[in-house]
């Protein structure tokens, strides 16, 4: 009788057979998390009404200010950073350029053109369409963990999250802030409801609730939309101040994906 090895024992340690059906119980164990994750972010959300936050001057104020000098800072303190990424971007694949641009959706609905190190191929848009099956994620976003549109350099980029740093160029402009829900393409935001529609209420950010994450490639769009609005229901500079110390720790393990 051939003996089983240790690997084939973990894999079948949590599936069963019943009905000629296989049950992955641990899939069932992330689900019941999800659920139980989504339940109660609800009651912390609660049921009064998001409301924008232009009446709120002073925080807008601080915040504006801090946008400012944080990301100019980091622009000229990085500078050497963004020279050695810009140089391995384009040893690695001489044919494209080093950015990336793309039309994303602001606070109200307005559009501008969000920068990025380029971390995919330069066709990667029109794959796009050949790889829609293959979605991972529920909504309207579009993401799968072996994506093979991405570049030898680029997987360290987003590991690390490096790919983002032109996006303090965005926030310098007033396109964005440093802190803030994701900004989403312009096909997505026409698939909102009123619900998720509430995301544009304020400035796009470059880090979020979602980001800082340990979970977040199980999080559903749902449950990201519940998050970005319990950021908007309850920003502050405060709360800004610890995501962007969690988004530091994020970035240093290496999360990124």
């Amino acid at each position: 009788m051939p003996e089983t090895s240790p690997a084939s024992k973990t894999s079948t340690s949590h599936k069963t057979v019943r009905s000629g059906t296989i049950y992955d119980f641990d899939m069932q164990e992330r689900r019941r998390e999800s659920l139980e994750r989504a339940e109660k972010l609800k009651a912390e959300l609660g049921d009064e009404p998001i409301t924008e936050t232009d009446e709120r001057i002073a925080y807008r104020f601080v915040k504006r200010v801090f946008d400012f000098a944080f990301s100019a800072a980091v622009l000229v303190l990085l500078s050497w950073l963004f020279v050695i990424i810009a140089v391995l971007v384009k040893v690695d694949d001489p044919k494209g350029p080093v950015f990336f641009k793309q039309t994303r959706v602001g606070k109200n609905g307005r559009e501008f053109e969000m920068l990025k190190f380029r971390s995919m191929c330069v066709d990667a848009e029109e794959k796009l369409a050949d790889l829609k099956e293959l979605n991972e994620k529920t909504g309207p976003v579009f993401k799968i963990a072996e994506d093979p549109r991405i570049i030898r350099v680029g997987k360290w980029l987003r590991k690390l999250s490096l790919d983002e740093l032109p996006q303090f160029i965005n926030v310098l402009r007033s396109d964005m802030s440093v802190v803030g829900p994701r900004p989403a393409l312009p096909n997505e935001v026409a698939a909102y409801n009123d619900y998720q529609r509430q995301r544009l209420l304020v400035k796009p950010g470059m880090t979020c609730y979602w980001q800082t994450r340990r979970n977040r490639d199980s999080i559903t769009f749902d449950e990201w939309v519940d998050l970005d609005l319990l950021y908007i229901k309850k920003c502050s500079a405060w709360s800004d101040f610890k995501l962007i110390i969690q988004t530091v720790g994020v970035v240093l393990t290496a999360q990124g994906s």
